[in-house]
C-alpha cells in the first residue's frame, strides 16, 4: 500500500486564546449557518489558524479507524475531548512508545555529522504533491468548471443549492437513506411558478441521487413530491438518464487538503454530496498532518456540484476538473513530491551541504517508518505475529488489554473494564465511538462469543486486519536490512538479490561488479519469495524460528492471512533533490507558498537575512511505498519516533 505518512511530531508553540478558539472550530468541521444556505461563509481554507499541537495526542492513534459513515459525526464531537495538550504530560505518556531501534531501524548510509531540527513544527511545513502515472506532478491551479458540448444538458444552477430549506434537506436525506418508514416527502411550493417548481425538481434530483419527483395539487396548493425510484441501488448509481453520453462517467479533480487524511476527506465530501464514499477513487492515501495535493475521481457527480463545496468546506479546495471514462486505482501513481521545512536546525552550512549531497547521490535506507508500527506499548507487529502464529487468544488480548502510552480517555476506560470483567458488552459501553478496532472486535465477540475469536476478529475491515501482518513483515524486513548493511556494507555481494523485471534472481560471483547497492532488494517474508544466499538468508530463518514461525510454510489456515511476500529495494535515491537554508524570527509564518497561496496571489513573507532561527527547506521526489521520514532521518541522523521527537520538543519549550 502506498503511504507517505509522517509521524505527527511538532514544536508546540504557546497558543493564544484566539488560536485555541479557531482550532476548536477546525476540529468541529461544522458548516456555518450561512454555508448551509449556500452562501459563502468566508471561512476559506487559507484563513484557518494553525491548529494547536494538542493534536499530537489525536494523531498518535494505535489503530487505523475503519470507515463507518454513520458514526463519523459522533467521532468529530468526541475527538480531543479528554486530552489536555500539555507537552510535559504528553512526553511522559510517550515514554512508553517505540523508538526506531525497537523496530530494527538502526543504520545510516551517510558519513556526515548529524544535527537537530524540528519536524512538522506546523502541519504547513510538510507539503505532498502526488506524481501521477503519466509522471506529472498534481497541482491545484485552476478553479474553472468545464463546459459540456451537449447544450441539451443543464448543470444545476446556483439557485439549486439554496432553494431547499435545512428541514427539507433533512427529510429528503432520511428518505434517500431509507432511515424512516415514509415513502415520500412533500415540499410545498410557496411561490408557485413553473420556474420555481423546475428549480425544486432539479434540486431534489441533483442533491439526492436515487429520488424522483412529481408535482401534485393538494387542497389548492402545489407540492413537489419526492419518492424513491430504484431503492438502495440508486444511492451508489446516481441517475443515469441525466448524464450526457458524450461526457465521461467520472469527474476527476485535484483535492487540496490541510490536516486531514484521505479517507477522512472523502467521508466529508460524501457527506456534503449525500453519496456513498465508495463512488470515489484515488491512487494513494496521504498523510493527515500535512498539506497534500492529489487526484480524486468520483462517479457521475458534476464538476459544478464539486466546485460548490469550495464555498462550504474548511481545509479543502477542489479544482482542475475534467471528465474521463475511467476511475483511479490504488497504486497507479509514480510517487510523491515533498516540500519539507525543518525548523530550528543546528547544523553548520557545511554539515547541511554534506547531508543533502549524500541524500542526492547515495540516498537513504528504505526502512518502513515508525507509523507502520503504532504508538503505544503494544506495537502492531506483535498482533501480526500472533495472527500468523494462529494464537487468537493473544490477538484478542493484545488489542484489548490496558497499555501505557498516549490514548483517548474512553479507550483507557474500555481497556480497564475489559481487564476487570472480560465482558464484551460492559467494555463496549465504555466506548462512545464504536468504529475503532477495539469497538469492532468487542462487537464481534458479542455476536460470535468468546470461543470464536476468529469470526469476531473478522468483523474488523479486511484492510485493517491485514495491516497487522504487514506490520510484522515490515518489522522483519527492517531488522534484516540492518543486519545486511552491518554485515556487507554498501556494496552488492554474491548471494544478494536483484530484480530482472518482476523476478528476483541471485547475484553470482562473476557478475557482482555489474551491480551496486542500488540494485539490491530484500524480501518481505512469504511463501512466494526467495531469500539471499548468504548469512542474511539464514538470519531470516532464525528470526522466524524465534517467533515460532516456519519460513518454509507461510500459508495460513485462513487464506487472508497467508503471506505471499514481496521485494523491496534496500536503498532509495530520491529524485529532484533541492534545498535552501533560510533565516526567520517568527515560528508562525510560512516559509514557502502553497498552490492555494499562488492561486490567490499571496506573496511569500519577507524573511530577515539575520533571523534568530534557521530552517532547512528541502524538496525531493520518492517512489510509492517509501517513507519521507526515513529520508529526513538520514539528513538529521536523529531518531524520528514520536517518543524521541516529543522529548526534543518539550526540551525546546523550556
Amino acid at each position: 500500500m502506498e503511504t507517505v505518512e509522517m509521524n505527527s511530531v511538532s514544536l508546540k508553540r504557546p497558543c493564544s486564546e484566539d488560536d485555541v478558539a479557531n482550532a476548536d472550530e477546525i476540529k468541529r468541521q461544522k458548516i456555518s449557518e450561512e454555508s448551509k444556505t449556500g452562501k459563502d461563509s468566508g471561512q476559506s481554507v487559507e484563513t484557518v489558524t494553525e491548529q494547536p499541537d494538542k493534536s499530537l495526542l489525536e494523531d498518535a492513534k494505535s489503530e487505523i479507524i475503519p470507515n463507518e459513515e454513520s458514526e463519523e459525526q459522533e467521532d468529530e464531537e468526541l475527538e480531543g475531548s479528554d486530552e489536555d495538550g500539555d507537552p510535559e504530560s504528553f512526553a511522559d505518556m510517550m515514554k512508553h512508545g517505540l523508538t526506531e531501534s525497537d523496530v530494527g531501524i538502526t543504520k545510516f548510509v551517510s558519513s556526515h555529522k548529524g544535527f537537530s531540527g524540528i519536524l512538522k513544527e506546523r502541519y504547513s511545513d510538510f507539503v505532498v504533491h502526488e506524481i501521477g502515472k503519466d509522471g506529472r506532478v498534481s497541482h491545484l491551479d485552476d478553479f474553472s468548471v468545464p463546459v459540456d458540448d451537449e447544450v441539451n444538458f443543464e448543470d444545476p444552477s446556483e439557485e439549486t443549492f439554496t432553494v431547499l430549506s435545512d428541514e427539507d434537506k433533512q427529510r429528503l436525506e432520511e428518505l434517500q437513506l431509507l432511515k424512516n418508514k415514509e415513502t415520500s416527502v412533500a415540499i410545498e411550493v410557496i411561490e408557485d411558478t413553473k420556474e420555481k417548481r423546475t428549480v425544486i425538481h432539479q434540486a431534489v434530483k441533483s442533491l439526492f441521487p436515487g429520488l424522483e419527483t412529481k408535482t401534485e395539487d393538494r387542497d389548492g396548493k402545489k407540492y413537489i413530491i419526492a419518492y424513491h425510484a430504484a431503492g438502495k441501488k440508486a444511492l451508489a448509481n446516481p441517475r443515469k438518464h441525466s448524464w450526457p453520453k458524450s461526457r465521461g462517467s467520472y469527474c476527476h479533480f485535484v483535492l487540496y487538503k490541510e490536516n486531514k487524511d484521505t479517507m477522512d476527506a472523502i467521508n466529508v465530501l460524501s457527506k456534503f454530496l449525500r453519496v456513498k464514499p465508495n463512488i470515489f477513487s484515488y491512487m494513494g492515501t496521504k498523510d493527515k498532518r500535512a498539506i497534500t495535493v492529489q487526484e480524486i475521481a468520483v462517479l457521475r457527480i458534476t464538476a459544478q456540484r464539486l466546485a460548490h463545496l469550495n464555498k462550504c468546506l474548511m481545509n479543502f479546495k477542489l479544482g482542475n476538473f475534467s471528465y474521463k471514462n475511467h476511475p483511479l486505482k490504488l497504486g497507479e501513481l509514480q510517487g510523491n513530491h515533498f516540500t519539507v521545512v525543518l525548523r530550528n536546525i543546528t547544523g553548520t552550512d557545511d554539515q547541511i551541504e554534506q547531508a543533502m549531497h549524500s541524500l542526492r547521490e547515495i540516498g537513504f535506507i528504505n526502512y518502513y517508518g515508525m507509523q507502520r508500527f503504532g504508538t503505544t506499548a503494544v506495537p502492531t507487529y506483535q498482533i501480526g505475529r500472533a495472527i500468523l502464529q494462529n494464537n487468537w487468544n493473544e490477538v484478542m488480548d493484545l488489542i484489548l488489554k490496558p497499555r501505557p502510552g498516549a490514548e483517548k480517555g474512553y479507550l483507557v476506560k474500555c481497556r480497564e473494564e475489559w481487564a476487570k470483567t472480560k465482558d464484551p458488552a460492559a467494555a463496549l459501553k465504555k466506548l462512545p465511538v464504536k468504529r475503532c478496532v477495539e469497538g469492532q472486535l468487542l462487537r464481534g465477540l458479542l455476536k460470535y462469543g468468546m470461543k470464536n475469536i476468529i469470526s469476531a476478529f473478522g468483523i474488523i475491515p479486511r484492510n485493517n486486519r491485514l495491516m497487522y501482518i504487514h506490520s510484522y513483515q515490515s518489522y522483519v524486513w527492517n531488522n534484516m536490512v540492518s543486519k545486511r548493511i552491518e554485515e556487507y556494507g554498501l556494496r552488492a555481494v554474491p548471494g544478494d538479490l536483484t530484480l530482472k523485471g518482476a523476478t528476483a534472481v541471485h547475484i553470482k560471483e562473476g557478475d557482482v561488479d555489474n551491480y551496486t547497492i542500488h540494485d539490491v532488494v530484500m524480501p518481505l517474508p512469504g511463501f512466494d519469495v526467495i531469500y539471499p544466499k548468504h548469512k542474511i538468508g539464514e538470519a531470516y530463518k532464525e528470526m522466524l524460528v524465534a517467533d515460532n514461525l516456519d519460513i518454509n510454510n507461510m500459508r495460513h489456515k485462513i487464506r487472508d492471512y497467508s503471506l505471499s511476500g514481496a521485494y523491496r529495494k534496500i536503498i532509495i535515491r530520491p529524485q529532484n533533490v533541492n534545498w535552501e537554508v533560510v533565516a526567520y524570527d517568527d515560528p508562525r509564518i510560512p516559509l514557502f507558498t502553497t498552490d492555494l497561496d499562488k492561486l490567490e496571489g499571496k506573496p511569500l513573507p519577507v524573511l530577515p537575512t539575520d533571523g534568530k532561527f534557521r530552517a532547512l527547506k528541502m524538496e525531493f521526489s520518492l517512489p510509492p511505498s517509501t517513507y519521507a521520514t526515513m529520508a529526513i532521518r538520514e539528513v538529521l541522523k536523529m531518531d524520528t519516533s514520536i517518543k524521541n521527537q516529543t522529548q526534543l520538543n518539550t526540551t525546546w519549550l523550556r
